[in-house]
């Protein structure tokens, strides 16, 4: 019997061209991009270049024709070079997707090339002031004015709607048959009147700004809506589950580039005689560690492989477990090395203490980990609901 592969070759060698990219870059660029308030363009146009950001969309739209798999490997590795790209999350991963899947013809060639090509970006927007992430509270709302819609509402902690060309908004529509209220989807111009941005001062070093963005009374043609008016949640999570999924890919990065620092300064850093890797005390938590990325990282590759093989459902479960178990191994993993470092942990030189922020964000977004123990404990136990 032939043994099952993880990992293909080609997979393999997208890892390896990837980190090699990273390395180029490494946590030092990362630092002065942030230092310096702008954007991580050189590193931008280089994956653009080798064909990275547009790994997992269509070939007829200039894409690699691969999926989320191929996608959360360029991530991961990038962050494991200590140089992530939160905007593949945004951008490719949840807007090209979701264009991908669902959008009219004209949207995919529109969108998809230079989404593919890195000239265009797109922002996401769904998490608003009083409803979080929460689609059925949203309170977004788009109507009908003549062949057009007006959407208005409110939106909070959109990454990068400064640099992105349009925004993907999840709005709420008004079913003609009962009266409720729907999810559906819309692109929205940076420049469209009506539409402001706010940028929210944040503790976290990223290079991506967070904003809270109004939407009064913007206009949009009958085009600006994505996919079927009826399809609701399906075209939603369409791209939330690549964002978990991506997400993962994030903080395993990031543990990974921690987990690494740890363990070259445990080798190299001597007292009483010997390195201080050789004490259990420091040996066993960074082991555990190590342990804990690689089966979180399993759970990421089935996440992956069962969304790119259309299976939504399987899709949704898995995505949410590999977020979950990413996001404690990526704070697990930051934690032990800035104490495995002690003082160094906390110094600009070895640019530790600056994850103890970020490796935090993965717990709270996309989605709290609260809430995937709720989607578990409900979908996969089938537990009275709790909310």
């Amino acid at each position: 019997m032939n043994a099952p592969v993880l990992e293909t070759e080609e997979h393999k060698a997208l890892r390896a061209a990837v980190a090699a990219l990273g390395k180029r870059y490494g946590r030092a660029y990362m630092t002065r991009v942030v230092q310096d308030g702008g954007h991580p363009d050189e590193l931008w146009g280089d994956a653009a270049k080798l064909g990275y950001l547009g790994v997992s969309l269509p070939e007829e739209y200039g894409g690699g024709g691969g999926g989320i798999a191929e996608l959360s490997i360029v991530l991961e590795e990038l962050g494991a070079a200590g140089s992530p790209l939160l905007m593949l999350v945004v951008s490719p991963a949840i807007c090209g997707t979701v264009i991908a899947r669902f959008g009219t013809e004209a949207q995919k060639r529109e969108w998809l090339p230079g989404l593919a090509d890195g000239s265009r970006t797109m922002a996401f927007g769904i998490t608003e002031p009083d409803a979080g992430s929460n689609s059925h509270r949203i309170t977004t709302t788009a109507r009908r004015d003549g062949d057009d819609w007006i959407l208005t509402g409110r939106k909070v902690f959109i990454s990068g709607v400064d640099i992105a060309d349009a925004t993907l908004i999840v709005g709420r529509t008004e079913d003609a048959r009962t009266g409720k209220l729907k999810p559906c989807l819309f692109i929205v111009p940076r420049d469209a009147p009506g539409f402001t941005r706010h940028r929210i001062d944040m503790e976290l070093q990223a290079p991506e700004k967070q904003f809270e963005l109004a939407l009064d009374d913007v206009r949009l043609p009958a085009d600006a809506l994505v996919g079927d008016e009826d399809a609701g949640l399906l075209q939603l999570f369409a791209g939330l589950n690549p964002e978990r999924i991506m997400t993962a890919a994030f903080s395993l990065g990031m543990a990974r580039y921690a987990l690494a620092r740890a363990v070259e300064y445990a080798k190299e850093r001597t007292v009483w005689k010997q390195p201080i890797g050789a004490h259990q005390a420091l040996a066993h938590p960074l082991a555990q560690s190590h342990i804990e990325i690689e089966l979180a990282r399993l759970m990421m590759q089935k996440a992956a492989r069962l969304y790119d093989d259309g299976d939504d459902m399987g899709a949704g479960e898995a995505a949410n477990m590999a977020k979950f178990a990413a996001a404690d191994a990526c704070v697990k993993a930051v934690d032990q090395a800035v104490h495995t470092l002690g003082g160094n942990g906390l110094t600009k030189e070895f640019g530790l203490a600056s994850l103890i922020v970020a490796s935090r964000v993965a717990r709270i977004a996309p989605v709290s980990r609260e809430m995937i123990l709720n989607f578990v404990s409900h979908q996969s136990l089938g537990l009275p609901k709790s909310y």
